[in-house]
């Protein structure tokens, strides 16, 4: 279930989309700016509208056109045949802690994983590694912002938001290029 946060946010503008994924529905939200959402699984366009209605001020408009690189961009990843996007990202939300743990994400190599001690030390926070797994949590980029590729020290692979097997498909999917449910 998505949740939405305490109090709405307000972009200059708010468009979405909804794509098939190979879990179900995907929802993607952006603003003028850039990117601000990616659900992985989502049960239906209808819930995605209500939860973006909850979460932002501006009233959300379908605008496929406008989310299409993006949704191109995700659809080869996906299929194993892109390893980097080049999709405009607004981070509009988040504390600076969370950008910070959120832009070092994407230094993260296609195909590899680090631990959240390492993630933890490289935002400078080497105790922080509780704080940077709940960091990874808030990720409102999921799959774009590769929190998938951060695991334990041990080689657990630690929480997911949008659930284990998601996890698990996303590191298969990165180091064979296929992957199944």
């Amino acid at each position: 279930m998505l949740t939405p946060p305490a109090q709405p946010y307000t972009v200059d503008s708010l468009y979405y989309t909804v794509a098939p994924g190979p879990w179900g529905l995907m929802g993607l939200a952006a603003s003028n700016k850039g990117l601000i959402h990616i659900q992985s699984v989502i049960s239906s366009e209808k819930a995605y509208v209500n939860f973006l209605k909850r979460s932002f001020v501006n009233a959300p408009e379908k605008n496929p056109k406008r989310l299409k690189p993006a949704t191109d961009q995700l659809r080869l990843y996906l299929k194993g045949k892109l390893r980097n996007f080049d999709v405009p990202i607004d981070f509009f939300t988040g504390t600076t802690f969370q950008k910070q743990v959120w832009k070092k994400l994407s230094s993260i190599p296609y195909g590899e994983t680090r631990s959240y001690a390492w993630l933890a030390r490289s935002v400078k926070r080497p105790k922080a590694h509780r704080a940077v797994g709940n960091a990874n949590g808030k990720n409102p980029l999921s799959i774009l912002l590769p929190c998938h590729r951060v695991i334990q020290t041990n080689g657990d692979l630690g929480g997911y938001s949008g659930g284990l097997h998601i996890k698990r498909y996303l590191l298969e999917l990165e180091k064979t290029g296929r992957a199944s449910l």
